[in-house]
């Protein structure tokens, strides 16, 4: 009755045995550890891992002091390359029988991740439009004092000293508008994603042919309603973020790879979507400094010496406006942007 019990639970349950070899597990665990009983029963757990995390030396350790030991958020890295974070627990059963049990952590961090970047970004914007208001107000104060001042003065060299200050205050204008993002509302037209990501295909093949663009679409992709326009903008900013960074790096054959998938049941923050379009975006550059990577996405922030800091924070901007999100994972010689956009038809 009990193992007909631990059969039916969501938590991964193992037994092992006094050489730490696996005697039974329940369907929970298979499909966390991708592998089946009767496939790898008698065999060692930490021999299904490429990567254990010190798993093996907790395993033990259980077992010969007969003590139970409790890890949280160990990575996994399994044989057929998935990697899984989870919490397990082993207890020792008797001298010869040790229980642990797995609790996956993947999609809990993930969620705990994305709520963090939502409530990020919502508090850049009320941070940038109060910013906004603060700087624009004296802004035209100086342009209107420099254009008096011009009236009044006969002297052309003076009077293009005033040009000057119009045309800087002008400048820092529009950066401040380009920190705001897009002001314009959303058209909510059917979009097809392949559309938007063969036409920023097109733009960089023409602005720099020394870098390899490769596609892999899934074709069953449904439109979604959705700014042709800004989600180019958006899609371009990342792209073109990725090329300049190997540009500048000097990567040896840069390759970008767009990539399409849907994600079903898919959780963007705390909310759970039916159906998901993942845009990914993956370069073989140098990889995103691990300093910037939590504050990638706030305007001003650039890893460039003459980036404006601006690409990225707009694009997070407008996919954010489309109920979806940006997410970035990067090491040196691979660095994913996948942009998250909700299917269903939208209710605003």
């Amino acid at each position: 009755m009990y193992r007909r019990l631990m059969e039916h639970l969501t938590t991964a349950v193992l037994l092992l045995d006094d050489e730490l070899q696996l005697s039974w597990m329940n369907p929970a665990a298979e499909a966390l550890l991708a592998v089946s009983l009767g496939r790898v029963k008698g065999h060692s757990l930490t021999a299904l891992l490429v990567e254990d995390d010190g798993m093996g030396e907790v395993l033990a350790k259980a077992r010969d002091d007969q003590h139970p030991f409790t890890q949280r958020e160990v990575r996994l890295a399994l044989l057929g390359g998935a990697v899984v974070t989870i919490d397990y627990t082993v207890t020792p059963l008797s001298a010869a029988e040790l229980l642990v049990e797995m609790e996956p952590r993947d999609r809990l961090l993930r969620i705990s991740r994305e709520e963090a970047l939502l409530n990020r970004q919502e508090a850049i914007k009320v941070l940038s439009r109060g910013l906004a208001h603060e700087v624009k107000n004296p802004l035209g104060g100086i342009r209107g004092a420099a254009q008096l001042l011009e009236r009044d003065l006969d002297d052309p060299a003076l009077r293009e000293f005033t040009h000057i200050i119009v045309e800087e205050v002008d400048r820092l204008r529009d950066l401040v508008d380009s920190m705001l993002g897009p002001n314009k509302l959303l058209r909510h037209e059917p979009l097809n994603v392949h559309k938007v990501l063969e036409r920023v295909r097109t733009l960089l093949s023409a602005e720099t042919p020394g870098v390899s663009i490769e596609r892999d679409y899934d074709p069953s992709l449904p439109d979604f309603p959705g700014d042709e326009a800004q989600m180019i903008q958006a899609v371009l900013n990342v792209a073109r973020n990725a090329v300049e960074a190997m540009t500048e790096a000097g990567t040896a054959a840069p390759s970008l790879l767009l990539r399409t998938r849907a994600r079903r049941q898919f959780t963007l923050g705390a909310e759970r979507h039916r159906l998901v379009c993942e845009v990914a975006l993956i370069d073989n550059g140098p990889g995103v400094p691990e300093a910037l990577q939590e504050t990638l996405f706030y305007p001003m922030v650039s890893g460039r010496a003459d980036g404006s800091g601006l690409g990225l924070s707009i694009a997070q901007g407008i996919l954010h406006q489309h109920q979806g999100l940006i997410e970035c994972e990067s090491r040196p010689g691979h660095t994913e942007f996948r942009l998250l956009i909700p299917l269903e038809k939208r209710h605003d």
